[in-house]
């Protein structure tokens, strides 16, 4: 059974639409899993542009799925305060939506608000946003309702958000008030970019990621999945023009939602082949990381540890 668990079988990509009958799958690039089209992306909302990460896709497709009822809410992320704990909460609102922008870098686990919004928000449509490792979780509770039964049938759509590493709160704290010397009261913002971890606010800190990672939470280190490989659309700016987005559509509900945002003027695109730096650096990283969580894998097993990540792929 745990072999089972730990793996995210062929059935299970099938029902969320990753099949490779729903449309194919364009596998011109390793370590991107199964999609159907890869491309660049934008908010054309400014007031979304204003607070958003970096392209503003997530909060732009959300506020379109809300509009038009794809979703009666959703299960998000925000900054509970100057502090930067993240807080999870259920958005059934575009302002409740966009006051989850932006990234925060901690620990978030989010999931258990997905009973919430079913049981006692008595959504029928849930948005879900999550990082690769919660969005895989996310699929194998749809196949697997063990303690969740009513609750995956209720997802309409999950983005998966790209990631590289993630932190513990105290871990985050020390990185920007250690590193980057700035309290992190006074942070407006935070990004990882160019292999820095970047901090805006008062003033602009960063410092390379190498010294950040030496606090990132132990998981991220047999975790083979940058981009979200099971999400209906995965986002994230590695690849992609500053102020773009590079989206992967997986699924025939995420092409359906994204081109419908699109059509209805939430969004604008481009070519990704044109970005700079591309695709072609995702991939490096996107292997960088799979290569990474299999030598760590096997050295775990090698001293009898247990590991849930008992495959990659």
């Amino acid at each position: 059974m745990r072999g089972m668990l730990c793996a995210v079988p062929e059935e299970l990509l099938a029902g969320a639409g990753h099949g490779s009958n729903d449309g194919g799958a364009i596998m011109g690039y390793r370590g991107f899993g199964r999609y159907k089209e890869a491309l660049a992306a934008k908010t054309m909302d400014p007031k979304i542009m204003s607070v958003g990460q970096d392209g503003g896709v997530t909060t732009a497709l959300l506020c379109y799925s809300i509009d038009n009822g794809i979703i009666d809410g959703a299960v998000l992320t925000r900054k509970s305060g100057p502090k930067w704990v993240p807080e999870q909460v259920i958005a059934t609102s575009k302002k409740e939506i966009i006051e989850c922008t932006g990234s925060i870098y901690a620990l978030s686990p989010n999931m258990y608000k997905l009973k919430d919004a079913v049981r006692e928000y008595a959504l029928e449509k849930v948005g879900y946003v999550g990082l690769p490792c919660q969005i895989d979780a996310l699929r194998k509770m749809q196949l697997y309702p063990f303690g969740a039964r009513g609750i995956g049938e209720r997802i309409a759509l999950a983005l998966g958000i790209f990631c590289s590493e993630n932190f513990h709160m105290e871990g985050l704290r020390t990185i920007i008030e250690g590193y980057c010397k700035m309290p992190i009261e006074d942070v407006n913002k935070m990004h990882i970019t160019k292999g820095k971890f970047m901090v805006e606010g008062k003033k602009h800190a960063e410092v390379g990621m190498k010294k950040a990672s030496r606090y990132a939470q132990d998981g991220d280190s047999v975790c083979p999945d940058l981009v979200a490989e099971y999400a209906d659309i995965s986002i994230g700016s590695i690849g992609s023009e500053e102020g773009w987005n590079t989206v992967f559509l997986r699924t025939r509900k995420g092409i359906d939602t994204f081109y419908g945002a699109v059509s209805a003027g939430y969004i604008e695109t481009d070519d990704i082949n044109k970005a700079k730096p591309g695709l072609e650096l995702l991939e490096k990283l996107a292997l960088s990381k799979k290569a990474a969580a299999k030598e760590n894998i096997e050295k775990r097993k090698a001293m009898g540890l247990f590991v849930t990540r008992d495959q990659y792929y």
